[in-house]
């Protein structure tokens, strides 16, 4: 991805002048103070605006050709009634979005809002995005379950007008084994995709040609970073990370404002194809068109205007100062063929000394920081180096914000440090890789282990006697709390055995047991779990038809431990009828459940 970082989309200068103009005249006719008309969530990023630096590393789609049709210059206008946000029965056409698109835009922000509250998400980010890069899906070409009827390719970036991706998917997602290619509706690059992918309509893949998974990717790949989408700064940030372009976050936000006035669903497949796109005029690669519409033809390019002088600040204003977020990047664009500071590196090394291993308790966050230094052949560090770290394995562990990757750059020692890494609830082993994004060098890896919660100490909270006939069933449940250090013990994982006898815990072909899904006896249940005050209740006991006393143990990670007598007998009182599957004793090879050991 460094290959093509800074790299702009070139454009005709009398499609930027028409744009900047198109969109001054928007914000005057949708001014704030007109009847009806919202707040704007924001204001466009003009030639004097700062636009904050965005690494070209996380880009979403390479930096790919988009639709570059403005919104109207009239708002849609909603009912008097209806409230922002909410479908209109009237509006002009470009405000209908397809039923199907428009439903998975707004499923992702509802499971966004859940799952990262702090970022604020709009659904109508989502549209505009989805607006400018595929005209929302190509007028809503989808199926019912929101894959598209046909293919949404981008054209090959092959350093001919765009950046230059080499092929990282071989061609699984675009069909091109040589070059990347944008994929989907909200146009995923694939190595992008491979870590942003998710699966928005539940069907077990994550596929960029579904609108539902792509509109959720695109959501939290807007909200990585801990951004804050209600704040200028962020939502600019994350708009420049999906496509580089200061006309490109000037046309999403004009889309943005466009949509959050009022918009409505139209029927799947009816709704309208923009006319223009960005690379009108350059180099074209073929982009497979949705039957029964036309591709738009290119334009023309207009003779290059001269640029126009910056606008000045004002006397007395603090300039953005180099180096801070969002302040333009002070250092001059490197020649073509420039060695990037990536090409520099020849390998990562750990940056903590002590070592790669790293332990945390479920629930718990680890302590150290994973981090990896880039240096070079002889050993120099290396600044300004994108560094991705990855999680990967059976866990449920992730970086703070809820991410399973990172990607940072290095600091003046070389050294990149991941965001704090929380141990979920999954007990086990792990690992966290991190490499160097786009250059080709050796990473370092670390290996994470996630302990079970622990409990020094089990009681039980009843001192009754728990007794039942022959062939019968135990009229208590017994319920267990465990504690650790003294204090409430929640969500321990915790094991029950009918074990033999006090000198031997193996579990007893006898006595007492409980009962699987399917009505079959066991002896060993694992997978219990405390609940919040540290208590756990477990199943009924059944008796078989031999009578005796036998011990039930009880055993939590941490030490805890703790033995309940039982005692079956013909003089007992029985609580309930003999149970039918009791009827005869039961089979000592009987198979136990999955999660219970016979």
């Amino acid at each position: 991805m460094a290959a093509h970082k800074g790299r702009r989309l070139r454009k005709g200068a009398a499609t930027t002048a028409a744009a900047a103009l198109a969109v001054a005249a928007l914000s005057a006719s949708q001014a704030p103070g007109a009847t009806g008309a919202p707040e704007p969530l924001q204001t466009s990023a003009g030639h004097s605006t700062p636009v904050p630096e965005v690494s070209a590393d996380g880009n979403a789609t390479g930096n790919s050709p988009y639709y570059t049709d403005l919104p109207p210059l009239h708002s849609p206008l909603p009912s008097p009634s209806s409230t922002i946000g909410t479908p209109v029965s009237r509006g002009e056409g470009e405000a209908g979005i397809p039923a199907t698109v428009l439903d998975a835009y707004q499923k992702a922000e509802t499971e966004l809002r859940a799952a990262k509250p702090g970022c604020n998400l709009p659904w109508q980010l989502l549209a505009a995005i989805g607006k400018v890069e595929s005209g929302q899906a190509r007028g809503g070409r989808v199926t019912a379950d929101g894959t598209t009827i046909s293919p949404i390719i981008g054209p090959q970036l092959d350093g001919n007008g765009f950046a230059l991706i080499k092929d990282t998917d071989h061609g699984a997602y675009d069909g091109n084994s040589s070059y990347d290619q944008a994929i989907g509706p909200m146009q995923f690059i694939p190595s992008t995709w491979a870590w942003a992918g998710r699966d928005g309509n539940g069907d077990g893949k994550a596929d960029p040609n579904n609108v539902y998974d792509a509109a959720l990717a695109a959501g939290h790949y807007l909200c990585r970073n801990g951004w804050d989408l209600s704040t200028e700064r962020d939502l600019h940030r994350a708009i420049l990370s999906y496509n580089n372009s200061t006309d490109y976050l000037n046309l999403v936000l004009s889309w943005v404002d466009y949509y959050r006035k009022g918009t409505h669903s139209v029927p799947d497949g009816s709704g309208r194809v923009p006319g223009h796109r960005s690379d009108d005029g350059l180099p074209r690669t073929s982009m497979p068109a949705t039957p029964g519409a036309a591709e738009p033809k290119p334009s023309k390019p207009a003779r290059p205007s001269k640029p126009s002088k910056p606008a000045s600040p004002p006397k007395g204003s603090p300039g953005p100062h180099p180096g801070t977020p969002g302040s333009p990047s002070p250092e001059p664009t490197p020649p073509a063929g420039t060695p990037t500071p990536s090409d520099t590196v020849d390998h990562l090394v750990s940056a903590d000394l002590d070592g790669t291993q790293l332990t945390a308790t479920a629930g718990d966050a680890f302590e150290r920081r994973i981090g990896a230094r880039a240096v070079t052949k002889d050993g120099k560090s290396v600044a300004k180096v994108r560094v991705r770290f990855t999680i990967s394995g059976d866990t449920d562990a992730t970086f703070t914000g809820g991410e399973r990757v990172a990607t940072i750059a290095t600091d003046a020692k070389g050294v990149a440090l991941a965001p704090q890494l929380l141990a979920g609830e999954k007990a086990g082993t792990f690992k966290v890789t991190s490499v160097v994004v786009g250059h080709t060098a050796k990473g370092v890896g670390y290996t994470a282990t996630v302990t079970p919660r622990p409990a020094d100490k089990l009681v039980r909270t009843s001192d009754t006697a728990l007794t039942c006939a022959p062939g019968g069933e135990f009229a208590e449940q017994v319920q267990v709390k465990a504690t650790y250090k003294g204090a409430p013990a929640a969500k321990v994982g915790a094991t029950a055995t009918l074990i033999k006898s006090a000198a031997d815990p193996t579990a007893n072909i006898v006595g007492p047991y409980f009962k699987d899904t399917n009505g079959r006896p066991v002896r060993t249940l694992t997978g219990l779990t405390t609940d919040a005050d540290g208590v756990v209740t477990l199943p009924k006991l059944y008796a078989d038809l031999f009578s005796g006393t036998y011990l039930l143990r009880v055993t939590t990670p941490g030490g805890g431990s703790v033995t309940v007598e039982l005692k079956v007998s013909a003089t007992a009182s029985a609580s309930a009828s003999p149970s039918p599957s009791a009827s005869a004793s039961p089979s000592p090879s009987a198979s136990p459940s999955p999660s219970a050991g016979s």
